[in-house]
């Protein structure tokens, strides 16, 4: 999966010398909280978040009366408040590599550029909507779990359990199972109509299978 086919190309962008009003009355409008600021070739120049704006209403000019606010509020541009050093992704990246750049800067979006313009945006909310889709999940699906040794085959041997029994999977992920070094969660999601008959089946199989949060995870561990 790669940035360009899940960025949102309907890009709503502002100029440098827009109004701060104007620029918070966009996004509440538009219920989204980063502008790419542009100039007139759709080269980046800096995003303006609705943090950023927040941060400009709590200004000391906040001790100002209401009317003298306003003024300054209506005098003040885009490019005072907006943050010119941005992060930006590329079409061609991974939505993983993407995920690790907000996640480690704590921010919200990342711009996508190409040949020096903005192309597209992909946000949080974005990434999170991947990862859902990734996972299957779904109303009509239902989570099996299991707790699985690494090591070569055991994707296999579990697909081959299912593809015997006659039962699609949906998705499938590994994660270490923390606090041991040898051992990884395997979850997958099946339709539910066959949830039970795929659990019968792992367990048939010699797997431990959790199906629903247990506080001791002792008895699910690998022999």
């Amino acid at each position: 999966m790669y940035v360009g086919w899940h960025m949102k190309t309907d890009l709503i962008t502002v100029s440098p010398d827009t109004p701060v009003l104007k620029a918070r009355e966009i996004l509440d409008t538009k219920k989204i909280s980063h502008l790419p600021v542009t100039d007139g070739k759709a080269r980046l120049l800096g995003i303006v978040t609705d943090r950023d704006l927040k941060a400009a209403w709590a200004s000391p000019a906040s001790t100002l009366s209401v009317y003298e606010l306003t003024y300054v509020l209506q005098k003040l541009k885009v490019e005072s408040i907006m943050t010119k050093d941005v992060l930006t992704a590329t079409p061609d990246m991974t939505i993983e590599r993407a995920a690790r750049i907000i996640h480690d800067n704590r921010i919200g979006a990342l711009p996508v550029v190409k040949d020096d313009k903005v192309v597209g945006i992909i946000t949080a909310t974005d990434l999170m909507e991947v990862l859902l889709t990734a996972l299957g999940m779904s109303d009509d699906s239902g989570r099996i779990s299991m707790i699985v040794k690494d090591r070569i085959g055991i994707l296999a041997e579990v697909g081959r359990t299912m593809q015997e029994a006659g039962i699609n999977i949906r998705s499938v992920i590994t994660f270490p199972l923390r606090g041991y070094a040898d051992l990884w969660q395997l979850i997958m999601r099946v339709n539910m109509n066959v949830h039970e008959k795929a659990v019968q089946a792992l367990e048939a199989k010699g797997f431990k299978v959790i199906t629903h949060y247990v506080e001791d995870i002792t008895p699910f561990l690998p022999n």
